[in-house]
Formats: structure tokens, sequence, C-alpha cells
């Protein structure tokens, strides 16, 4: 049996502003910080032999933080790919979400927001972000697992929410409901080819998360 744990960066400076930030590279804030090495703590005693992180600073910075607290895991690996990336905003990026939602108006910037399909002005849908992050899930996270080893994935929030629609199961209409907290790590079991939905994160819809299991692909 090997552990897959997925986690969204902590706190970013423009989360605490309230901006979009996608592809901007920012720090994390102090919370943010906060956030990071409380995870750690409550991750210190799981073996982690690889960590798959963005190229933005702010899942970096996670990862370090979170590895640099673990009591159960030397000589391991970390993997940079952009395809772990956050949903590419565009125009909106550096956008303070109020002010945006004043200019275009509350629903269209919902739509932008949490809609599969709908991008926003010269940015990505979630449909796109997962087009790129499903197939690095299977071609160098998956194997990973299959080799028995624990694996960290720090993110960011879409980037992980198209991860966790692909692993459970999830359908379009539901992912986009399903909110990620920065900081916050949800544990998965990959065991006989099959990977067991999140142990230690609770979805705010009514579905049972924790009993279901699903095939993964090989």
């Amino acid at each position: 049996m090997s552990n897959l744990i997925l986690i969204r960066h902590g706190q970013s400076v423009w989360n605490a502003a309230n901006r979009f930030t996608g592809w901007t590279d920012v720090e994390l804030s102090e919370v943010g910080v906060s956030e990071a090495e409380e995870a750690g703590r409550s991750l210190s005693s799981h073996r982690i032999d690889v960590v798959h992180t963005s190229d933005l600073i702010r899942a970096q910075k996670t990862a370090e933080i979170i590895m640099s607290l673990n009591e159960s895991s030397e000589g391991y690996s970390t993997k940079f790919d952009w395809r772990l990336n956050e949903r590419n905003y565009g125009s909106l990026q550096g956008l303070n979400k109020a002010e945006t939602a004043e200019k275009f108006g509350a629903e269209q910037v919902h739509i932008w927001r949490r809609s599969f399909d709908v991008a926003p002005p010269d940015g990505e849908s979630l449909e796109m972000t997962a087009e790129r992050t499903i197939p690095y899930f299977e071609e160098e996270i998956l194997p990973d697992l299959q080799a028995g080893k624990g694996v960290l994935v720090s993110a960011h929030g879409n980037s992980l929410r198209s991860i966790v629609m692909h692993i459970e199961g999830i359908s379009p209409e539901d992912i986009v409901s399903l909110e990620i907290k920065t900081g916050s790590p949800m544990f998965y079991e990959f065991e006989d080819g099959e990977i067991s939905s999140c142990l230690l994160y609770k979805s705010p819809s009514t579905r049972a998360r924790t009993s279901s299991r699903r095939q993964s692909s090989a």
C-alpha cells in the first residue's frame, strides 16, 4: 500500500488581498507559512518519497516547509512541472475579485470562476486545466504510487480540483462546487490498483467520500 497526499498551497499574499492569482508567481503570506507549518506537523509521521509540485513559488514553498518538518522521510525527490500550475485566469490575474464583480457583474464573475467549460478572457477553464493535470497524474504520479512510494502533491485549488475529479470519478457538474482550503491535506490510499476516497478531507457536499473506491487506470 502507498499513500497519496494532496495539498493546496498555504494562503498567498494575493489570496489575502482577494486578487485573482492564476499563474502570477506570488509568495506565501504569514498566514500561509503558518498553514504550511501546521500541515507539516500533521504529516510528520507519514513517509514521503516523492514530492510533485508546480512551477509556482507558493506551492513549492508549501512543500518545502512540510518536508522540513517531516520526521519519516529521507532522500525524497522533488519533481517540478508547470502542468500542476493553477488555472490561468488570463486578463483577470491581479484584479481584485470584489471590484471585478462590480465591473462585470457577480453572475459573470461566478461563471468565470466556477463553471467547468467557460474560460475567463485569455485564460483557462477548469476543463482546459484538467487536460494538462490528468495526463500528468497518469504519467508521473500514478507510476510512483504503483511503485509503492509515498507521494505528496503540493499544488493549487483548480489543478487539485481537476485531479480529485479524476481519481474520485466526480462529474464536471459537481466538481465545480468542491472547495479546497489552503494548507489542508487530503489523504488517499493506493492498494491493489485502487485509490481510496479522501480520508482526511470532508467535502461540503452530501457525498460520502470516505468509503468509496475507484479503480485506477494502469
